[in-house]
């Protein structure tokens, strides 16, 4: 039997299907909204940065046990994250994020084809405890460690033979604690020399960028037997007394960009080396190949620039340009001494402004530091073809301190267009020269005759090369990252 529905039932079947058609709709709204919320949230750390090499794979360091917490030890998981994200190396490589925290870690080391990468509030912090940082033996152009006869503790961040390896990061911070080790180094209680921040070894490739280093307990960035190595924008910052805490010491390398970086130190900003003595001679690999540009520097009691003083290997074919040195004890340094052999050679220096001096320019034949007493005092240095030009100074106590060896003159020295305005209470007498030769043109106060002023008809400009180096081949791209933060 058929029954024929009224339309008064219809009407509310219908009224009933709408509002649950629009309760279904308002559900899905708002869990579209929630997850398009929830999708913003976990997209947020999104970003670009620049790099030789960008990376396939992308981890964190939480994903392998890491805690930000500052007091937490954090080597294991970094050398775990390491190792794990090695496999990597040959499917596009990988990255390591450290998210924003306080990272207390030991000495780690690092793989090729890897980014490790600091986000804008990450802090690494160096343990204080000793047995964190392995001891390795003396590096073979040196025979022995800086600080001590015998061997080393292994670097905060440090690889050997690696190939394409990126330290890089949005300003984020590594702090090396340095005053534990400053205190042992000045009351000598260290049997081995003190660990670097980071060091690098027999690599290429080499990119370590936008980095805020403070308080290392020495050396800062040490690459070491090294080629094609570009450090840009990076701020290096330590207690301008603390001990040997150089800036950026390219050692044994080729082929080196260093860039836009800012640098406040306890001694060198940026120490150009090659081996030590006998023991440099013998491994015979120089530094060559190098640019510094766009540098800012205050070092009280060092230099900016200083080649040496082990410089065994060699040092060759230096361009250092727009360099600005505030409160430094000297401007360019040449730093050797009998007994150290190599040569500096090729060194060409121009755009250098200085505030508040001690020495504009300052070489030194007499550095008698040895790494022991099996050296050759008839190992004699070859120092020659410097050249300075576009300079300008004030406020300068001496102008120059140009001392080379007897028997074995410093030659080929060139300085033009140089201004040098000097301090309230200046040195009597503003250039000592001995055991030097070169020439002038247009040097405010009037050089030492060994640096012979050409005269106003005969201007010279010294040289600087305008042919690129391989360095400046190596350019950066734009890297992006997503990585969901817990």
């Amino acid at each position: 039997m058929h029954v024929k529905a009224s339309s008064l039932t219809i009407f509310k079947v219908r009224k009933m299907v709408g509002m649950l058609c629009g309760m279904i709709i308002v559900l899905v709204g708002i869990m579209n909204t929630r997850e398009v919320e929830g999708r913003k949230s976990r997209i947020s750390n999104y970003g670009e940065y620049s790099a030789i090499n960008c990376r396939a794979h992308t981890a964190s360091i939480t994903d392998f046990g890491g805690v930000g917490d500052g007091t937490t030890s954090n080597t294991k998981p970094f050398q775990t994250a390491v190792d794990h994200l090695s496999q990597y190396g040959s499917d596009g490589g990988a990255m390591l994020l450290v998210p924003p925290g306080k990272w207390l870690t030991g000495s780690f080391n690092l793989t090729s084809h890897f980014t490790l990468f600091l986000h804008k509030d990450a802090v690494l912090l160096a343990s204080q405890d000793m047995n964190e940082f392995p001891l390795i033996p003396p590096l073979p152009s040196y025979g022995r460690g800086r600080d001590a006869p015998g061997g080393r503790y292994a670097s905060l961040i440090t690889g050997s033979n690696l190939t394409d390896v990126i330290i890089t990061g949005e300003n984020g911070t590594i702090d090396g604690q340095g005053e534990m080790w400053w205190q042992k180094f000045h009351h000598g209680q260290l049997k081995h020399t003190r660990p670097y921040l980071i060091e690098l070894m027999y690599s290429d490739s080499i990119q370590i960028s936008h980095l805020t280093l403070i308080n290392s307990p020495s050396w800062n960035i040490h690459p070491i037997y090294s080629s094609n190595i570009l450090i840009q924008g990076i701020t290096i910052s330590a207690p301008v007394n603390s001990p040997n805490t150089d800036g950026i010491n390219p050692d044994s390398c080729t082929n080196t960009r260093i860039e836009d970086c800012y640098i406040v130190s306890g001694d060198d900003c940026v120490a150009v080396k090659s081996g030590w003595d006998e023991y440099g001679i013998s491994y015979g690999m120089p530094t060559k190949q190098l640019v510094i540009r766009r540098l800012t520097c205050i070092s009280p009691t060092s230099a900016v620039i200083a080649l040496g003083s082990e410089m065994s290997g060699g040092i060759q074919d230096v361009r250092a340009e727009d360099i600005t040195a505030i409160n430094s004890e000297s401007g360019v340094r040449i730093k050797t001494g009998a007994g150290r052999g190599g040569y500096v050679k090729d060194i060409y220096v121009k755009g250098f402004t200085m505030h508040t001096m001690k020495w504009a320019f300052w070489m030194t034949g007499n550095y008698g530091s040895h790494p022991d007493d099996k050296y050759d005092p008839n190992a004699l240095p070859t120092i020659k073809n410097i050249n300075y030009r576009d300079m300008v100074a004030d406020d300068v106590k001496m102008a120059a301190r140009l001392e080379g060896i007897s028997g074995d003159p410093f030659t080929e020295i060139c300085i033009s267009n140089v201004t040098i305005s000097l301090a309230a209470k200046p040195k009597k007498i503003q250039w000592t020269c001995t055991d030097v030769a070169g020439i002038s043109s247009g040097v405010t106060p009037k050089p030492c005759d060994a640096i012979a002023d050409q005269g106003p008809y005969n201007n010279i400009e010294c040289e600087f090369p305008t042919d690129p180096l391989p360095i400046d081949d190596i350019q950066v791209q734009t890297c992006s990252y997503q990585r969901m933060y817990p």
